[in-house]
């Protein structure tokens, strides 16, 4: 009789320990798979998830906000503890994660901050004001612009205006440029500058190759063009793309900066065609993501580092922020072949 009431309880516990893993369930919901970088963000975040233990179940919206929605709903009734979500509009999940919320499931805005409600708990990035900083340095160090006497032509673009980030990345490179703007060192021969006339929806590479074609128009008198500010590697693809079109030249091409080290940028990158690219590296942010889940699922402390930038409209919510740097033609060898990145075979060119 003991015999059989302690295998009992041996059964009874070992059904209890597969039910509690079942239910550590991990809903991680990405804007689109169209893209290089959310891509690898999901499968990163995937793996390392089902690594620590954790049932994942990963999803893309197409950026299509309702089918993000949606995705999120799905989650909630399948159970999910912990949703990660980077949001293809920031502020068009509001109801959905009040849903969430009523359901005790602590959310993390991934990378793009979930703006005016208040039902975000974390929020995990890199430093976006940091990687507009890092981009305004390189072609402040490059035109030589503390010492160079000028004039300088150059031309801004900035990303989407649903996502928070792009503000910050805009930010972070005009607070360093915008003073030789103004001294007359460098010139925006477009007059264009505010962040609305240059922002690009949906940061789509189509849509800022027909905004470098237009602008292109205004230097047919053969005005050089020194340097173009993208902060991303696909609208500096559709930047790229332009100019090559138009006839530039590697004698003559503009510095044209990014963000994301996508292969096809860093290819343009070895090529000569694209100066550098801000390097955010999705394993780090996956791995930080991961530990906070991890917190969060443990009742411990969940580790953030920045209990002040990241207001939503609603809250300050606590954020962990990565650090970002850049490749360019110097070191990406080191930085994303001997790291593991890619392969020399993904970044071979023509």
């Amino acid at each position: 009789m003991k015999k059989l009431l302690s295998l009992l309880l041996v059964t009874v516990l070992l059904l209890s320990a597969g039910s509690a893993l079942a239910a550590s369930k991990v809903g991680v919901v990405m804007p689109t798979n169209s893209l290089q970088r959310w891509n690898q963000d999901g499968a990163n975040m995937k793996e390392q998830l089902e690594k620590a233990g954790y049932e994942v179940d990963l999803q893309y919206a197409n950026n299509d906000v309702a089918t993000q929605v949606s995705q999120i709903e799905n989650m909630i009734l399948g159970g999910a503890e912990v949703l990660v979500v980077a949001s293809i509009d920031g502020s068009a999940l509001g109801t959905v994660l009040a849903q969430a919320a009523e359901n005790n499931i602590k959310i993390i805005a991934y990378d793009r901050l979930l703006t005016d409600t208040p039902h975000v708990d974390y929020y995990a990035t890199f430093d976006n004001y940091k990687v507009g900083t890092i981009q305004g340095l390189f072609i402040e160090e490059k035109l030589d612009l503390k010492n160079a006497e000028g004039p300088f032509n150059f031309e801004l673009f900035a990303g989407s205006p649903d996502d928070n980030n792009a503000r910050y990345f805009h930010g972070g490179a005009w607070d360093i440029l915008k003073p030789y703007y103004e001294s007359g060192k460098i010139v925006v021969k477009s007059g264009q500058t505010e962040f609305e006339k240059i922002a690009i929806l949906g940061w789509e590479t189509k849509d800022a190759q027909a905004r470098m074609d237009n602008l292109l128009t205004g230097y047919a008198d053969g005005t050089k063009l020194d340097a173009v500010l993208s902060p991303n590697d696909s609208l500096a693809l559709g930047i790229t793309n332009s100019l090559i079109a138009a006839g530039y030249t590697l004698d003559d091409f503009p510095l044209v900066t990014g963000q994301d080290c996508d292969v096809a940028n860093t290819q343009n990158i070895i090529k000569g065609y694209q100066a550098m690219s801000v390097f955010k590296d999705t394993r780090t942010l996956a791995a930080q993501v991961v530990t906070m889940v991890d917190a969060i699922l443990k009742g411990e402390e969940v580790p953030v580092n920045d209990t002040e930038t990241y207001d939503n409209g609603v809250k300050v919510v606590p954020s962990f922020l990565c650090d970002p740097v850049f490749a360019d033609i110097n070191n990406y060898k080191e930085l994303l072949i001997d790291s593991g990145y890619y392969t020399e075979d993904q970044l071979k060119v023509d």
